[in-house]
């Protein structure tokens, strides 16, 4: 089959590599525009780029879809379907119409929970035991197409949005590769999903990092492992940023501590930490941290040089 593929992060570079190993006929890739990146702002290609020109597959990179123009070039390369993984914008209309077998969408949740932008990272936050990968057929809507196929992973304890989001993307290429020759033999019947059952996710932004030591310990841990590597949880101490990379929840206070949300102390040595930070229902341990202008360290390197740190507050800036 004809296959035009739209994809831009690092997730959606399984699905291709699964695509082109099959045997099907990618006959183009669309990605986000080359855009300055990092610290040095230098313009970086989108990973899916990079794979397309590895394989010598034509490469575009149109700002919008919605010129004539670009809606008659994607049509000119008779696609039999338009494959859309993580791509970055919604389809109009005259897109969606292009392709015999319609477009097809990989999405990292169970829809119709977790409609939206951060669907990986709100299954953490919510404290969800599973979530899995939808293959759908996309409609005008936000992710409210009809579901063709889904597959279903347990959440580690240890999962974050990063490990996670790597092991839908794997999962999803597979299921992907699995739905689309039944698809394409007429032997799928679309299921439309329950819309009293949707939930949708927000666009996560930097101040979602910040910490608010008022909140349970066990919040607090899932908020660490939800936000990275992208915002990242952070906190304040003495006029610097520092970073809580990675960390561990304890439901009881320790023996003695009534100090209020914030305060740092010692804990047991059993309990996998060097340190805690009381916070509004429990401690929250610290494993990895960084501090502002300095490499990311274990939490017992970086209390070997701040040897006053016990008894301080965090989150002032």
């Amino acid at each position: 089959m004809r296959l035009v593929f739209m994809g831009t992060p690092e997730f959606s570079v399984p699905a291709l590599e699964r695509l082109i190993e099959s045997g099907h006929d990618v006959v183009g890739i669309y990605t986000q525009p080359d855009r300055p990146a990092g610290r040095g702002q230098q313009v970086v290609s989108p990973p899916i780029k990079e794979l397309a020109h590895r394989h010598h597959i034509p490469v575009f990179q149109p700002e919008t879809l919605k010129a004539p123009s670009e809606i008659e070039r994607l049509a000119g390369l008779r696609p039999h379907a338009i494959i859309v993984v993580a791509y970055g914008k919604l389809l109009p209309k005259e897109v969606l119409g292009i392709p015999e077998f319609g477009c097809l969408n990989i999405h990292p949740s169970l829809l119709p929970r977790y409609r939206g932008a951060s669907p990986v990272a709100s299954a953490i936050l919510a404290g969800d035991a599973e979530t899995g990968v939808t293959i759908m057929v996309l409609d005008e809507g936000m992710d409210s197409g009809p579901i063709l196929a889904q597959r279903r992973i347990p959440i580690s304890p240890k999962d974050t949005t990063e490990s996670l989001e790597a092991a839908l993307a794997e999962m999803g290429a597979v299921l992907l590769t699995e739905t689309l020759p039944k698809w394409f033999k007429h032997d799928l019947a679309p299921q439309p999903q329950r819309e009293q059952d949707a939930t949708y996710t927000k666009q996560i932004s930097k101040q979602d990092g910040k910490i608010d030591w008022r909140l349970p310990a066990s919040e607090l841990e899932r908020r660490v492992r939800a936000l990275h590597p992208w915002p990242g949880c952070y906190t304040h101490w003495q006029g610097k940023t520092l970073k809580v990379l990675e960390a561990v929840s304890f439901a009881r206070k320790t023996d003695g501590i009534e100090e209020k949300p914030g305060t740092i102390v010692a804990i047991p040595d059993d309990l996998g930490a060097p340190f805690g930070v009381v916070t509004g229902d429990g401690i929250l341990g610290l494993r990895r941290v960084q501090l502002e202008g300095k490499k990311a360290v274990l939490a017992t390197e970086f209390l070997r040089g701040q040897r006053q740190f016990i008894g301080q507050t965090l989150g002032s800036a």
